[in-house]
């Protein structure tokens, strides 16, 4: 066993609102533990409350348009983590934004938006104009588009047909931990045409799309990692270092 060579540190506690769906709950539990152990050393690691809700209920309220319902389950399950200790509450996953405002609402500690922490570091950035791949709900939704237009930045996403294909991808393949290549290269096929339609950069605006596509991929056009600027996020305000009026 190793000696522990970095002191404990007083964290805020983060809370998970999680399992939409497992895989990306994985990745903030991750990124979040490995994120405060490289600042801190030794064995620190993040201090969580991670409530993860049967994503079969999730998925047939999105697939049926049962957002009220949707609501309800999360709003309980926000409620627990707050009632767990947590000091403020995300939500691992793009699409289940829509019912963000309830859960803003039912809460009495922070709620970190998504949509928030990617728009500050695309104006950042110095970008007005993304793309967004995501959930077909996502991807059409006024909650997800209106919310980029609250910071300046206009939207824009691929046609219809392709929206179905991505979507599929998300919900057969990339929920269930399936990393297909020839799913890779239709993922930026469709990054290469929203550059060539004026998209400056383009949001990774499902939770789970990081499996598939990285920077790396395509180094020339910027990518915003949901996931990851959430999680980048979250570690800040766990560490006390968010700045300031940050979500």
């Amino acid at each position: 066993m190793s000696t522990d060579s970095g002191d404990p540190h007083d964290l805020a506690t983060v809370g998970i609102l999680g399992g939409m769906s497992s895989e990306s709950t994985r990745e903030y539990y991750r990124g979040i533990d490995e994120a405060i152990g490289d600042e801190l050393g030794g064995h620190n690691a993040g201090d969580l409350v991670i409530r993860s809700v049967n994503f079969a209920e999730i998925e047939r309220c999105i697939r049926t348009d049962q957002w009220d319902r949707a609501g309800d389950r999360l709003v309980d399950a926000a409620l627990a983590i707050e009632a767990a200790g947590a000091d403020f509450v995300v939500m691992a996953t793009n699409t289940m934004h829509r019912v963000a405002p309830r859960l803003v609402e039912a809460l009495s500690i922070p709620f970190v938006h998504i949509v928030d922490v990617a728009a500050e570091a695309i104006r950042a950035d110095g970008l007005e104009t993304i793309g967004v791949l995501g959930t077909a709900a996502v991807m059409e939704g006024a909650f997800y588009h209106d919310r980029f237009a609250d910071h300046g930045i206009e939207t824009l996403v691929p046609d219809a047909d392709d929206r179905e294909a991505v979507d599929r991808i998300i919900f057969e393949e990339l929920t269930h931990g399936e990393v297909l290549a020839d799913s890779r290269e239709r993922y930026l096929e469709l990054i290469d045409d929203l550059v060539a339609r004026g998209a400056e950069g383009v949001v990774l605006g499902c939770t789970e799309i990081e499996l598939l596509v990285s920077q790396t991929d395509r180094p020339e056009v910027p990518l915003y990692d949901t996931t990851a600027l959430h999680v980048e996020r979250a570690v800040e305000r766990s560490l006390g270092e968010a700045p300031n009026g940050s979500s």
